[in-house]
């Protein structure tokens, strides 16, 4: 709960927020250029090796060790480098190759398309029930504000398969399924980016299903497995890491009319409110790209990633302060509290969260 904040304490927030994105980001130099040239060198490296072991993928040992080492380089290609390449966090070193203007990451959802769904949609309007098409991803419901349907009661499964699935429930993200269901989506529009998704799918199977499993040979559908075996896993990982930074416990969702006015210290409260992080060590914060700081993700979308474990003491000392939530635990807690919102709310009712109107 956010209501003993005065129209002041949300200036001197913002003001104090601002401070600290300044004196990171004038900050930046060779250390973070380093930094996110040596993940991609570890990742490119992970993928060939992974990719040669599977040139002998009828032999099981070669199978396990080249589809582990295809996930670890899909899960670090998606979640450390694509995903904060196109959020334009290393867009200051002025590199052409490591560019959100110019990346187009290892994932069958359009990079251009994600960049519209999730840096302006999503960031905007984060957990804004009606505006922020993250919240349940049109499928689940996972707020009690949200209006409960039969088809809700099926909803863990649907949050398995989309798991399972992960990539392609993000590519049919920008089309706004929603407006597509009540006839108000520009048909034209959403054709085209059908077709861009189709091109996309048919690149990405082409490479995985086709090309590398042609190259082992007789073991042509061993290796098809491997390469859809790692697709998955690192499916199942970003689904899990992005809903644990989203949904669990009492990370709040908000009403439209939340935006009406909005100052800078509202919105940075309500990136506070509407996010969660996962505690871990170094190589945990690496493999979910940062996103275990998804608190000072939310207040910094294009503030390099390595910079977050930095600042997270400072944020959270901001939030005690000022009484605001900070919301995180463990990996463990985390996913719990997602799942039990699925389950709980896949049943009509539920508790108002705190920043739903029959709360205040």
């Amino acid at each position: 709960m956010t209501d003993h904040l005065t129209a002041e304490d949300y200036e001197t927030i913002a003001a104090e927020l601002d401070a600290l994105r300044e004196e990171i980001m004038s900050g930046l130099g060779e250390r973070d250029a380093s930094y996110i040239r040596r993940v991609i060198r570890w990742q490119r490296g992970l993928e060939i090796g992974g990719r040669a072991m599977l040139l002998a993928s009828a032999l099981p040992p070669a199978w396990i060790a080249g589809t582990a080492t295809l996930a670890v380089a899909k899960i670090l290609e998606n979640m450390e480098i694509g995903h904060n390449v196109m959020h334009g966090q290393w867009d200051w070193m002025r590199d052409p190759k490591i560019h959100s203007t110019t990346w187009e990451w290892d994932n069958v959802s359009p990079a251009e398309q994600w960049k519209h769904s999730h840096n302006f949609v999503h960031h905007t309007f984060t957990n804004v029930l009606g505006k922020d098409n993250d919240v349940g991803y049109g499928i689940l419901r996972v707020a009690p504000e949200q209006e409960w349907s039969p088809a809700h009661l099926a909803q863990p499964l649907y949050n398995l398969l989309l798991a399972l699935f992960f990539e392609y429930g993000v590519a049919l993200h920008d089309l706004e399924i929603d407006k597509i269901r009540d006839g108000t989506a520009d048909e034209a529009v959403t054709r085209e980016k059908l077709r861009a998704i189709g091109r996309k799918i048919r690149r990405q199977w082409g490479k995985d299903y086709l090309a590398f499993p042609l190259l082992s040979g007789p073991q042509f559908l061993s290796t098809l497995a491997a390469n859809a075996t790692a697709n998955a896993v690192r499916n199942v990982w970003a689904h899990m890491i992005i809903f644990c930074g989203h949904f669990p416990g009492d990370v709040e969702v908000f009403e439209e009319e939340r935006l009406d006015g909005e100052t800078r210290g509202e919105w940075y409260v309500r990136q506070l409110c509407g996010s969660a992080n996962i505690t871990g060590g170094e190589l945990f914060h690496l493999m979910t790209g940062n996103l275990s700081h998804q608190i000072e993700h939310h207040l910094f979308p294009d503030m390099p990633s390595n910079r977050y474990g930095e600042i997270a003491p400072r944020v959270r000392a901001l939030c005690d302060k000022y009484d605001i939530p900070y919301h995180t635990g463990t990996l463990s807690k985390q996913v719990t509290g997602t799942w039990k919102k699925i389950v709980r709310y896949a049943l009509p009712g539920g508790r108002p969260s705190a920043a739903g109107p029959e709360a205040r």
